[in-house]
């Protein structure tokens, strides 16, 4: 059986879309709202691993690890919090938590989080995910403003230089290049590569445009990815 996840996440919109993902990834997944959610499905029905938010209303992420552990309850904890201060990834792990994930967060960091913790348990091995089915083009590179992309081996070039991507900055990347000069707006680009829109309130995108530009820069050349301000983002060549 694969195993099981108890994510616990008081924001609907990351909630939805990361009960998703792991779904897709093939874990069991339960989703509550807050900590008193939390506390009573564990107690309920024992998961294989926990993800919870730090901050949620009413009982915290770190309320809950306390009281977990106190009840002599070792399972695995990977907290999600937006808190990046030492103290406070240290108040986190003093208060029974495993490992740390930054919001916001690349969804294969958290992935590989999992997996690593479940090692440490000897829980079983989440099954593959499975293939992806075949790209209906046939070409085999996609060119745009002197980028150059092989979507079947996920890798990308800009002026002959490969660029190191995750796997949600390549999506991101391969999305805009499609539609070279094309002005996407936010929600289109949050549900093509997050299946989910975030909505107006969410950094999300914009973190991760600012991490493919830094990527992209070149001395001396154009910048490429240029926001439309209230609309979204369009990969152009100025």
């Amino acid at each position: 059986m694969p195993p099981t996840v108890l994510l616990a996440e008081d924001d609907r919109a990351i909630r939805h879309a990361l009960e998703r993902a792991l779904a897709l990834e093939g874990y069991r997944v339960t989703a509550v709202a807050d900590g008193v959610e939390a506390l009573a499905q564990a107690h309920r029905n024992p998961p294989d691993i926990l993800v919870l938010d730090v901050m949620m209303p009413g009982i915290d992420g770190l309320q809950v690890c306390r009281v977990l552990r106190a009840e002599g309850d070792r399972t695995p904890i990977l907290m999600l919090t937006a808190l990046v201060e030492t103290a406070d990834r240290i108040a986190g792990l003093d208060a029974g938590a495993d490992d740390y994930v930054v919001k916001p967060f690349d969804v294969e960091e958290v992935f590989a989080r999992l997996r690593a913790l479940l090692r440490r348990t000897g829980a079983e091995t989440v099954p593959p995910a499975p293939p992806e089915p075949p790209r209906p083009s046939p070409e085999r590179y996609v060119e745009a403003a002197g980028l150059r992309m092989d979507p079947q081996a996920r890798r990308a070039w800009r002026s002959g230089r490969e660029l190191e991507l995750t796997r949600t900055e390549f999506e991101l990347l391969e999305l805009l290049v499609r539609n070279a000069g094309i002005v996407l707006d936010h929600s289109t680009i949050y549900d093509r590569i997050w299946g989910y829109d975030f909505g107006p309130g969410s950094k999300n995108l914009a973190v991760y445009v600012g991490y493919l530009r830094r990527k992209l820069d070149q001395p001396g050349a154009p910048q490429l990815i240029h926001t439309v301000r209230g609309v979204g983002y369009v990969l152009r060549e100025d």
